[in-house]
């Protein structure tokens, strides 16, 4: 064979080892995924956005509201109730509502309306301040009986009867003095305060006081101020959670116990008794 069909079929063996060998590398290839990926498009929308009042945080009915429980929140423009206080018309809308009561119970960073809330000076102010089950019951007062002008609307106070009885000290009938602590720990809701002065000192004066009572209590305070002069004692705010924040009253004053004016103390060795 001569030299030059021996170069011819080396280089076709050559050539078809090369061959098996490409398609043995096509076989093994994993096949092109012919899945896109998604693409995400992004739109950014501006929403016109303004500020509206809204509680702070959860206002139960009879809540009384300080500027505290009011805050801005930024509220789209679209969806805004003529009803809403906002920043742009009523800036110092957290001032003027401040001391206002709740009517109907608001949620944390719900927008405050109108008709949720009683104002000061509004019809309805006192009832939406008392609390379920409670009367509003009002006490005629002086400035020496009240503290001095110290005391103030949502103060604890305590109520003192001073009334004459008639006493039986051996044969002889004599008028004594006694003096009752009625009720503890009375929530004080109003007092019609006014500058005066005390004593030459100028002062806050009153002449009625409106307390927070149970009907019975209510009662008491109606038996009480007939009965004799009633005084206010003011109490520490440390003690306004005494029985659970609620007062309590000598309510056997109501059926003439502890000495009313329908009896007679009678003082023997010490002793006292009482007689119709």
């Amino acid at each position: 064979m001569s030299p030059m069909r021996l170069i011819i079929l080396a280089v076709a063996a050559i050539a078809a080892v090369a061959a098996a060998f490409l398609v043995r590398g096509m076989a093994n290839s994993p096949a092109p995924s012919t899945t896109a990926e998604p693409t995400t498009i992004v739109k950014e929308v501006e929403v016109s956005q303004t500020k509206v009042l809204v509680a702070a945080n959860d206002l139960p009915i009879g809540t009384l509201i300080g500027p505290s429980d009011f805050a801005w929140a930024d509220w789209p423009e679209k969806t805004l109730n003529p009803g809403f206080f906002t920043e742009t018309v009523q800036p110092d809308a957290m001032e003027t509502l401040a001391g206002s009561v709740v009517r109907k119970p608001m949620y944390a960073d719900e927008p405050i309306l109108p008709q949720k809330i009683v104002q000061k000076g509004e019809t309805g102010f006192m009832a939406a301040l008392l609390g379920p089950g409670k009367r509003a019951v009002s006490v005629e007062i002086s400035p020496e009986s009240a503290s001095a002008g110290f005391i103030l609307p949502d103060d604890r106070v305590d109520v003192i009867v001073t009334y004459d009885v008639e006493a039986l000290q051996g044969e002889r009938l004599i008028e004594r003095t006694v003096v009752v602590t009625a009720l503890e720990n009375a929530r004080v809701l109003a007092i019609d305060q006014m500058f005066g002065e005390v004593d030459g000192v100028p002062a806050l004066t009153g002449s009625t006081a409106t307390l927070e009572l149970t009907p019975e209590q209510a009662e008491l305070m109606s038996i009480a101020s007939r009965k004799g002069t009633i005084s206010l004692s003011l109490r520490s705010h440390a003690d306004a959670g005494d029985n659970n924040g609620e007062a309590t009253a000598r309510l056997d004053l109501i059926d003439g116990d502890a000495g009313s004016g329908d009896q007679v103390m009678i003082f023997r060795n010490g002793n006292v008794s009482t007689g119709g």
